[in-house]
């Protein structure tokens, strides 16, 4: 069932609305039906608005969709994604599931106002990695007809760029035993895929040298001839706190991209 909340003073803002619990799978097993839903954010006139898909956190055995409220309020449509967790799945469920929404969005995201031409895929820590996983290995978005390419860009906050720490964990590797598998975003590193925009915390704060992981695929994006990768680093800035100072990267890059003035 969809439920359409329009809140004034106090929630959201007046002229935005917000769509909860839009199941967007074919699937129909019962831990699919419970958890393969979004939540659109969006504004309740005009048409054309940039989309940002934001996949949540929590090492992808916990968390849930959310809407940053660092998004609200700025001309944008907001997609926040649930997927199924590990470990009642295996990562390929995973990455099929976060993939199928982002497809869900390109062919749904006109009723709610927002250009398929202009969608943004993120997250935060899991998150990050899902949408590392959607950008340069192709193969996921493919199944459901979609080119990665056709996705506008990528911004995963303090993603994991090697094999992730708890896939890692499923075949029985410790945390701090890295490995580059076909489960890491540095085994897909390609140099024709849309801009990739970095954003880590303070590399002696960060998850397990989260940082050095990341300048490490900026590295060989760029060898592998990719200009347009960008890396920052949010000095002072730990794995949880990175995430606020982010959006303003985040909105940077989109307001560039859309030929907008960017602000200091």
């Amino acid at each position: 069932m969809l439920i359409l909340i329009a809140w004034c003073a106090g929630g959201l803002a007046q002229g935005y609305q917000q769509v909860n619990d839009i199941p967007y799978t074919v699937k129909t097993d019962a831990y699919s039906l419970e958890r393969l839903k979004l939540d659109v954010y969006h504004p309740e006139k005009g048409g054309n608005h940039p989309v940002i898909v934001w996949f949540h956190g929590g090492g992808l055995e916990g968390g849930n969709k959310e809407i940053p409220e660092q998004l609200k309020e700025k001309d944008l449509v907001v997609v926040g994604v649930n997927y199924r967790l590990l470990p009642h799945v295996s990562v390929e469920e995973t990455l099929d599931d976060a993939a199928e929404a982002v497809a869900w969005v390109f062919r749904n995201i006109p009723k709610y106002g927002g250009d398929p031409r202009k969608i943004v895929v993120t997250g935060h820590s899991a998150g990050g990695y899902i949408s590392m996983m959607l950008c340069l290995d192709k193969k996921w978005l493919a199944t459901y007809a979609i080119d990665a390419n056709d996705v506008m860009m990528y911004v995963p906050f303090s993603g994991q760029a090697i094999t992730h720490y708890n896939v890692r964990k499923m075949q029985g590797i410790p945390p701090l035993q890295p490995t580059i598998d076909k489960y890491a975003p540095l085994y897909w590193v390609r140099g024709d895929c849309p801009p990739l925009v970095l954003i880590c915390g303070d590399r002696e704060l960060e998850l397990y040298g989260r940082y050095d992981e990341n300048q490490y695929l900026a590295r060989m994006m760029k060898l592998a001839g990719h200009q347009q990768t960008y890396l920052y680093e949010i000095d002072g800035h730990g794995h949880g706190s990175m995430v606020a100072p982010g959006f303003h990267i985040l909105e940077t890059h989109l307001r560039q991209m859309l030929g907008l003035p960017v602000y200091p």
